[in-house]
């Protein structure tokens, strides 16, 4: 009972939090990106929520504990806390950009940034189902082993591939393109997240540093 009232209120929390970053910056409830936006972003995440509670409760509780304080390492508490305010501040400052009219954005690309946002999240759920031990916070659990198929045969963080398509896609779902600047803060945190990320698995998960042979790519297949 009391992880299902975590749950309901962490999705609670997460309306109001993407509603007020949209809706207020924006000045206006019609809107309908926003609308449309905070309809995929949270329909998804709630579907995921339920799915994992369901079918995988461990997986669930691991990705729960996020957050700058659930990190056990100081470096990656500053990161989580940096991509936390970049993310935060792409939503405002796309809606302010509509409001404004600074961005003239067809409604045909906020529906490719919608299909990106559900496209992000959406591989984010798969990476759970394929490694259970993908957590939101970077450690090593006891009796953790490597997976290196599915999503892991084609690079090595496929959960930050999904957050990177998935920041690509929110200002362009919001209409706006000036929003594409702070995603770009949030890809140097993430590549910043990935290196040190890597250093722990290379020292602490058996067969690491083999994987790194086996699959070049940390975050965009043929690139990085």
């Amino acid at each position: 009972m009391k992880t299902v009232l975590k749950i309901v209120a962490s999705l609670l929390y997460g309306v109001v939090l993407y509603s007020v970053l949209v809706f207020v910056p924006a000045g206006t409830l019609q809107y309908w990106q926003g609308w449309v936006f905070v309809a995929i972003a949270m329909g998804l995440t709630t579907v995921s929520t339920v799915w994992l509670a369901v079918t995988n409760p461990a997986a669930l509780r691991r990705r729960m504990r996020a957050g700058p304080r659930a990190e056990g390492r100081t470096v990656q508490k500053v990161l989580v806390t940096v991509l936390f305010l970049t993310s935060m501040g792409v939503m405002a400052f796309s809606a302010f950009d509509h409001r404004m009219g600074w961005s003239s954005v067809p409604a045909w690309v906020s529906v490719v940034g919608d299909v990106m946002i559900a496209v992000g999240l959406g591989s984010a759920l798969l990476v759970v189902v394929q490694n259970s031990y993908a957590a939101a916070t970077i450690a090593v659990e006891q009796g953790q082993t490597l997976t290196s198929d599915g999503l892991y045969g084609i690079v090595r963080h496929p959960m930050y591939s999904g957050s990177l398509v998935m920041m690509l896609g929110i200002p362009l779902a919001l209409g706006s393109y000036w929003g594409l600047l702070i995603v770009v803060v949030g890809v140097v945190v993430l590549v910043l997240r990935i290196l040190d990320e890597e250093k722990l698995l290379d020292a602490e998960l058996a067969g690491y540093r083999e994987y790194t042979r086996q699959v070049r790519y940390r975050l965009v297949p043929h690139v990085w």
